[in-house]
């Protein structure tokens, strides 16, 4: 642990983060000109992670000793995976179309394409970082964000542990990964507050989309109450209840695979991760066929959704912001990946007439994960979040195979 930092205690550093989220949802709902002008280009969603990041960038803590991650991650996210889906309409969401698995894909691909590319750009400006020695080890670093940005945190791993990345590269392109998907993130936003245009500009249907957004709706109206203490407390019995037995069964499903089909762990059949996610996303969605569907008017996404933010805001506290200024060529090379990703999607989409909702949830379905795809996807409208937790399911499947060929073909473009 870092004796330097000013707060090492994790009690007080869950209070900080909780400050820390409270103002940016004060201020981002502010009717201050100043604050209206700010979030205007400045999505709240990078500042649940640019905040903590400070904190742990000027020592105030130390985000890599805190166990606060590993609490959200392993309780609050599948938590919020429940709440997030007992609501979903599954007969709605099919009748989307296959337009928005095709995105989905396309992204995918975009980042599978993309780091190699960026690779050969950034060799080509910078040689000296190409085909060195260090430039084999470049590759190796950039397999972990292409793990990250397809599936989440345990492919980013799995990547990690194949290709034996040292730990100082993986810290540096962990905050390479961080910076880099949040500005995508923003761009994102600027897409979301102009998507009549762009629906426009793609010549893009998104009546279907309309039309679950207002079947929703309907239900939120017609089933909304006051929430009550009784109401909360049956959202935490599901929730966690879920969450408990995801956990009971993910570890058995990963230990049989692992054990029997080892030949599997490419897809990341062994992780124990996977499995949470999958199992608490299935229990949201046969929750949705009960009466327990009903809570959503009594909230349950909103409070989904604030467990959302706080595993944001613990993935922020591990990004040093100096990064960037030390190692200012990776996050060229970073932005020209997401820039390959982003003229790929723009593309496909121009080509199918995709609206601009299935451009930024899958996307961030890639590049998010489970953690904010769902937020992208609520920022067209609340009732959409299960849309981005499904697609979230798929990158976490994909996420492994996906990197493991993409450091491959990164390999390659380094001279490896």
């Amino acid at each position: 642990m870092n004796s330097a930092v000013m707060f090492s205690d994790d009690r007080v550093v869950m209070g900080l983060l909780a400050v820390t989220l409270g103002f940016v949802f004060y201020t981002s709902k502010s009717s201050h000109p100043l604050w209206q002008k700010f979030y205007k280009w400045v999505p709240a969603l990078f500042m649940c992670y640019f905040l903590p990041s400070l904190l742990n960038t000027f020592q105030i803590i130390d985000g890599n000793a805190s166990g606060l991650y590993k609490m959200a991650k392993d309780y609050l996210l599948p938590c919020s995976l429940v709440l997030l889906t007992l609501s979903v309409d599954l007969q709605r969401l099919l009748a989307l179309g296959p337009k928005a698995l095709i995105m989905f894909l396309t992204a995918t691909a975009g980042i599978i394409i993309g780091g190699p590319l960026a690779m050969l750009a950034f060799t080509a400006v910078m040689p000296e970082h190409g085909f060195t020695e260090a430039g084999q080890e470049l590759w190796r670093g950039m397999s972990t964000v292409a793990g990250s940005w397809i599936g989440g945190a345990a492919n980013q791993a799995a990547m990690k542990e194949t290709y034996a990345v040292p730990g100082d590269l993986f810290s540096i392109m962990v905050t390479v990964d961080i910076v880099v998907a949040n500005i995508w993130v923003g761009i994102l936003f600027l897409f979301i507050n102009r998507a009549e245009k762009m629906d426009a500009w793609l010549k893009a249907d998104n009546s279907s989309i309309v039309e679950l957004r207002q079947t929703v709706e309907k239900f939120e109206k017609e089933h909304h109450r006051d929430t009550t203490l009784a109401d909360l407390m049956v959202m935490f019995a599901l929730a966690m209840g879920i969450t408990s037995l995801s956990h009971w069964l993910g570890g058995h499903t990963a230990s049989f695979f692992g054990s029997n089909f080892p030949e599997l762990k490419a897809w990341s059949l062994d992780s124990t991760f996977l499995w949470l996610v999958v199992y608490a996303t299935a229990g949201g969605v046969l929750l949705s066929f009960t009466k327990a569907k009903n809570l959503e008017g009594a909230g349950a996404s909103k409070v989904g959704s604030a467990f959302l933010y706080v595993l944001i805001a613990t993935v922020g506290m591990h990004m040093d912001i100096t990064a960037v200024i030390k190692h200012w060529q990776l996050f060229f090379l970073g932005m020209i990946w997401i820039a390959v990703h982003a003229i790929l999607l723009l593309t496909v989409a121009k080509l199918i007439r995709a609206p601009t909702f299935f451009i930024c949830v899958g996307s961030q379905a890639n590049i998010g994960g489970a953690a904010s795809a769902p937020v992208v996807a609520a920022a067209f409208h609340p009732s959409l979040a299960s849309v981005g937790v499904l697609m979230a399911v798929f990158g976490y499947v994909l996420g492994t195979y996906g990197a493991y060929v993409c450091a491959e073909m990164m390999r390659l473009a380094a001279g490896g």
